[in-house]
């Protein structure tokens, strides 16, 4: 069975940090591509940014590059997302997924996520 459990998620100042953690199991992560998707309350889903199986290639939306960055850890089945100076906008949550490898952004299973909030 396919899991992904997120953790990390908090609350925090704006310009503060917080660093998400998805540990993946039930299949070989090193096989997938992976991403972390942001649901807002209210809005649909947001993709935010993606790293390839063997983590070599990263990608992000135009609103947090500069300050996000994805990385992974085959060895240990780990999937992370470094958020440096967080904004209110990026009030979320935040999802970890894998990619179905079918078509870009199309993920075939996804965590329960973890809640980011942004407030002063």
């Amino acid at each position: 069975e396919v899991q992904l459990v997120e953790s990390g998620g908090g609350m925090v100042q704006p310009g503060g940090s917080l660093r998400l953690s998805c540990a993946a199991s039930g299949f070989t992560f090193s096989s997938y591509d992976m991403s972390w998707v942001r649901q807002a309350p209210g809005k649909g889903p947001e993709w935010v940014s993606n790293i390839n199986r063997e983590g070599g290639r990263t990608y992000y939306t135009d609103s947090v590059k500069g300050r996000f960055t994805i990385s992974r850890d085959n060895a240990k089945n780990m999937l992370y997302l470094q958020m440096n100076s967080l904004k209110p906008e990026d009030t979320a949550l935040y999802h970890c997924a894998r990619e179905s490898g079918k078509a870009t952004n199309d993920w075939d299973h996804w965590g329960q996520g973890t809640q980011v909030t942004v407030s002063s």
